[in-house]
């Protein structure tokens, strides 16, 4: 009798689904917009067996809540993997102790100014800061035509108080310093730059004509032309003494005490890859691969052919908090 008992305890062991595979899943919070990460995180499922879990940020919290979450719960950690939509926050995570360092495999090729020298956050798939301009013929290539008296009151930016133009303005307060980034900003008030919601609302004001140029990210800029509008994509300071674009990457996260970390490490690993990497260029996002010789699509610039800002994100982070009540000032906010 003992031995029967011991036999069907035994098969129920093999056939349950809650015991057997309880492990077999990685909780992942996600910053990057859903439709786009989605599609990665089902692909990962399929090709690994490991059930995701995922938590997205909502259009509400614009891409600070599954941080604050992370920070709340630093005690009894939930989650396993952050994917953030840019490095910043994946900084503010590291300095929080909320994060661990995991030096990837899938890291190797990706230039080290896109990832943490310790391993606690690595870049991938990058935005560009970008123009989108309205006239080919007459078009800005630079930043500094942004204080330039032939495109006064014709220019547009997105508020400096939220997103990628925050960490815009934050890097050239870190390449030029204090003193000449605080001039070019007052240069570009003096100069009628109008200020927008967000660089979808500033992408529409050149797409309509009503201004001549605005700084966007590469995915806003890339989807106006797709989608047939009359509108050109121009990488600003390119020439040999030219500042060169600020790249945002999305960065990942290994989370300190999570509950799945092998799991997560494999997250991170496929991620990271380059394959990851082309799905995103050919995806609505456009994202720039940050590993050489990844195809993309025609209208997907390669990392290696963009001559981009050389810029310490942690640098960029820290001046981000410190310039906040200038900001405030500066937009009468």
């Amino acid at each position: 009798m003992k031995r029967l008992y011991f036999f069907i305890g035994l098969c129920l062991l093999i056939i349950s689904p809650g015991i057997s595979s309880a492990k077999e899943e990685v909780v992942v919070y996600i910053s990057e917009d859903r439709v786009f990460s989605e599609p990665i995180l089902r692909d990962f499922e399929k090709d690994t067996g490991i059930k995701i879990k995922p938590v997205y940020d909502t259009e509400e919290t614009k891409s600070t809540g599954a941080m604050n979450r992370l920070i709340a719960e630093k005690n009894n950690p939930q989650a396993d993997v952050y994917w953030a939509n840019e490095p910043i926050r994946a900084i503010v995570l590291k300095q929080r102790g909320i994060s661990i360092a995991y030096i990837s495999p899938s890291s190797e090729g990706i230039p080290t100014i896109f990832k943490d020298s310790q391993g606690y956050w690595t870049g991938f798939s990058a935005r560009a800061r970008v123009f989108i301009v309205s006239d080919e013929k007459n078009a800005p290539d630079s930043i500094m035509d942004y204080i330039d008296k032939q495109w006064k009151n014709r220019a547009v930016m997105a508020n400096p108080l939220f997103g990628t133009t925050t960490s815009w303005i934050a890097s050239l307060f870190v390449v030029w310093g204090d003193e000449k980034a605080r001039d070019f900003m007052e240069k570009m008030k003096t100069n009628g730059v109008k200020i927008s919601t967000s660089n979808g609302e500033s992408t529409t004001l050149v797409v309509n004509k009503e201004f001549a140029f605005s700084l966007v990210d590469s995915d806003d800029a890339v989807n106006a032309i797709r989608a047939g509008k009359q509108v050109k994509q121009i990488y600003p300071d390119q020439d040999k003494n030219g500042l060169g674009c600020l790249i945002l990457p999305n960065a990942v996260v290994l989370i300190k005490g999570g509950p799945n970390q092998k799991n997560g490490r494999k997250l991170i690993d496929y991620l990271l890859s380059p394959e990851t990497e082309r799905k995103l260029a050919f995806a609505d996002c456009a994202q720039i691969p940050l590993h050489k010789g990844v195809d993309t699509p025609a209208d997907v610039k390669k990392i290696e052919d963009i001559k981009t800002i050389n810029v310490n994100y942690e640098m960029v982070a820290k001046k981000l908090q410190e310039i906040q009540q200038f900001l405030k000032k500066w937009t009468k906010y």
